[in-house]
């Protein structure tokens, strides 16, 4: 991360909009924005599989939910935030991986300039490539700031993403009991 380009950007961005950036208030705003961009983009430099390495044998091929995983992201369009939550289920074909992983997985890909829909299938694709899942299925539901703050206007609006793959792609019963679950 360039945090010293991520300042001098800042400081054009002020200037720009006609403010002063010696002025006292803004005067460490640029420090602030530079180390705050290193924090809500470390997935840039993280690989998210490195989290699903850790795996555990199992017998059975019963889903695996786990919901309610709040994250935060930042649009590629606005560079405005999207948060909410990820909700995660997978069929085991022998092997799971533990459960804070799976958070840890949606914290990487969330942790990059992003777009809900991108992140809801990258998180899939990466359970069925890396545990050899007979299926994933991902539901991303998030509130975004673009949709908020600027244009339409519209606090409270959630964006819902579903990613089916294997065996939930080809079974509706599986989709269903998935969401009665969430």
């Amino acid at each position: 991360m360039d945090e010293i380009k991520i300042k001098e950007a800042v400081k054009m961005i002020i200037e720009a909009i006609g403010e002063d950036p010696e002025r006292e208030g803004l005067l460490e705003t640029p420090d602030r924005i530079a180390k705050m961009y290193s924090e809500i983009f470390s997935g840039m430099n993280e690989d998210p599989v490195s989290h699903l390495l850790k795996q555990f044998s199992v017998e059975n091929d019963d889903i695996i939910l786990e919901k309610d995983i709040y994250f935060y992201s930042m649009c590629e369009h606005h560079f405005l935030p999207f948060y909410g939550k990820a909700h995660i289920a997978y069929i085991p074909n022998g092997k799971v991986a533990g459960l804070s992983k799976l958070a840890r997985t949606v914290e990487v890909y969330a942790k990059r300039p992003q777009l809900q829909e991108r992140m809801t299938a990258q998180i899939a694709d990466a359970i069925m490539e890396n545990l050899d899942a007979k299926g994933a299925m991902i539901v991303i539901e998030a509130e975004h700031m673009c949709m908020t703050m600027r244009g339409v206007k519209k606090p409270g609006a959630k964006t819902s993403t579903i990613v089916t793959r294997g065996r939930f792609k080809e079974d509706i019963n599986l989709r269903n009991e998935v969401l009665r679950l969430i």
